[in-house]
């Protein structure tokens, strides 16, 4: 039986044709990466729920300084006189537990013209909370914010960055945006000043939302990394004033 002759040429053109689909398949599925992917996005949405917001607009010349607060009343007073002497403004999520017992501290956070969010009142998992629950913890934390200074926050920022549907769901029903950080000092764990003010400057950009504690060792640099902002021009800004809700 005779061997049927290939075409040299087709074979040829079969291979090109299969080298030019796998590189239009390899760069269809890098732009579609690009365009998924939140990491330089104001607002990540997920699913039907709702949104997180993770920094502000790219174009922006201010950052915002976000302080988790369940302890370290005494830091809040140190933190709060650095800020008023360097004209900035921050935003503190606030734990409801702490709020119960620190009603004046909460007073002159908003009399200074800061923000005041909501952390939860139990520091929870509130990835693993159902809708109800995390609906419990919010609202409660919310009723002693609003005992304190009149005013009932707009933002949540859930205990170690922990969020799923339901909590995104709660606060849908509660009228509140889901706040998370593009850049953490780790302050709690590694308290040492200077690891601090390097993770809050090191290539900083506009638009940021720089998260921290009242701790001492936060106390003890935040004057220097408010003097970096101001010496590349950057001016430090509530959240809400950031994302103009």
């Amino acid at each position: 039986m005779k061997r049927k002759k290939v075409c040299r040429s087709c074979q040829k053109e079969t291979k090109i044709n299969f080298v030019t689909n796998l590189v239009l398949g390899v760069l269809v599925l890098s732009v579609g990466a690009l365009c998924l992917s939140p990491a330089d996005s104001a607002l990540q949405t997920n699913g039907a729920s709702g949104e997180i917001y993770r920094r502000g607009s790219d174009d922006s010349k201010s950052v915002s300084l976000m302080f988790n607060v369940y302890w370290g009343t005494e830091e809040v007073y140190r933190i709060l006189d650095i800020l008023r002497l360097h004209q900035a403004k921050a935003t503190f999520f606030i734990g409801g537990c702490w709020a119960d017992d620190n009603a004046e501290c909460l007073k002159r956070i908003d009399g200074e013209g800061h923000e005041l969010g909501n952390h939860g009142y139990f520091h929870k998992d509130h990835a693993k909370l159902s809708v109800a629950e995390n609906r419990k913890e919010i609202s409660a934390c919310n009723r002693f914010i609003q005992l304190a200074t009149q005013k009932t926050p707009t933002l949540f920022a859930p205990p170690s960055g922990a969020y799923g549907e339901n909590v995104l769901t709660a606060c849908k029903a509660l009228n509140m945006k889901t706040v998370l950080w593009s850049r953490d000092t780790i302050d709690w764990r590694d308290k040492n000043a200077s690891l601090i003010y390097t993770r809050a400057t090191k290539g900083v950009k506009g638009g940021e939302f720089v998260l921290m504690h009242p701790m001492q060792e936060t106390a003890d640099a935040l004057e220097d990394i408010l003097k970096y902002y101001e010496s590349v021009s950057l001016s430090v800004v509530t959240v809400s004033e950031h994302l103009k809700l």
